[in-house]
């Protein structure tokens, strides 16, 4: 009975250990780079809802559009977290530890596969553009892409609005403020985000492929294209969508694979003592790279919106042309 006792509380003490084991001195690179990627990510998504949501010009005209806003949104949400982030690494309050592992990272996680999901839509609708030109389905409508993002955002919410109910309602009171939010779930809670994380990495490699097979595809169209000796503006376009599509698979690739390769051994090993710690940093490198999706993705929209390009461009002078003149006037989107 005594050696039963003695087991429970050595794996009581490692694992508590293991949640408290954090080397604070990290923080100080994770701090300042984060606050860079959130001022550089506001700037830059403010402009794009400003130039999509504020211009009583620009219509949702095409399905393009309704991908790029949404993909916009997510963008925007996930840059309003980091803040939080930023504080959780030097605070030590359970009750903000409690609100920043509860909403602030559930919101983090959730626009960033709102954005995978999106990045996906866009590059399928660019495939059927260069693979169907002529097509004419109903999938290929405003309507439909409106329809899409919606139960997308659906898809998303009602897991995550579990998870944190379940986490919430069966949160034990703390004595310590542990580093990690894993060390908050008890086993009920655990399996429930292990369940969530290997969804999210099937729904990541689902859509990976699919960029891939778009990009392929659409490198092969071209090659084909040149081979038949099409009239050379066909061949153009052609050519400037694989470029698209190339800038849209490099930024996914760049954000996202590193994370998802560190996330799926990290789910089931960073529990383990011996490669706790290792995982716990990789992971943190690799979040933080697939948080600069909000500073890349803009160039997304302006590559592939020609709309978008037009209303930046008149939105900055027109922004040029108020600076000169006085007084300024305040105008409501």
């Amino acid at each position: 009975m005594d050696e039963l006792v003695g087991v429970v509380v050595t794996s009581v003490t490692n694992q508590t250990d293991q949640c408290n084991q954090t080397d604070t001195k990290a923080h100080l690179f994770f701090m300042p780079v984060y606050t860079l990627v959130f001022v550089v990510g506001l700037v830059l998504n403010s402009l794009t809802l400003k130039v999509y949501f504020c211009s009583a010009q620009q219509q949702v005209s095409s399905i393009m559009m309704v991908y790029l806003r949404n993909l916009a949104v997510s963008d925007f949400l996930l840059c309003l977290c980091l803040p939080l982030r930023i504080i959780n690494y030097i605070s030590s309050s359970v009750t903000f530890r409690l609100v920043y592992c509860n909403f602030a990272v559930s919101g983090l996680y959730l626009n960033m596969y709102a954005s995978i999901l999106f990045m996906g839509y866009i590059a399928a609708k660019r495939y059927l553009k260069i693979i169907y030109p002529l097509g004419n389905h109903f999938l290929r409508t405003v309507q439909a892409a409106r329809i899409i993002s919606t139960v997308t955002w659906v898809f998303l919410l009602a897991p995550v609005i579990s998870f944190v109910t379940m986490s919430l309602l069966t949160q034990e009171a703390l004595t310590v403020v542990p580093d990690r939010c894993e060390c908050l779930h008890n086993a009920q809670v655990h399996v429930f985000y292990k369940i969530i994380h290997i969804s999210s990495c099937i729904t990541f490699l689902v859509v990976l492929v699919s960029l891939i097979f778009f990009y392929y595809s659409a490198s092969r169209s071209v090659l084909q294209a040149q081979q038949r000796q099409l009239a050379a503006s066909s061949c153009k376009k052609l050519r400037r969508s694989r470029r698209k599509m190339l800038v849209l698979v490099s930024v996914f690739c760049v954000c996202f694979v590193p994370y998802h390769l560190v996330r799926f051994p990290y789910i089931f090993l960073h529990r383990h003592s011996s490669l706790s710690k290792v995982f716990y940093y990789l992971k943190e490198l690799t979040v933080l790279l697939s948080v600069l999706n909000v500073c890349l993705d803009p160039f997304i929209y302006f590559m592939f919106s020609k709309a978008f390009r037009e209303q930046l461009t008149s939105t900055l002078q027109r922004g040029e042309m108020k600076g000169s003149r006085e007084p300024p006037t305040v105008r409501h989107c």
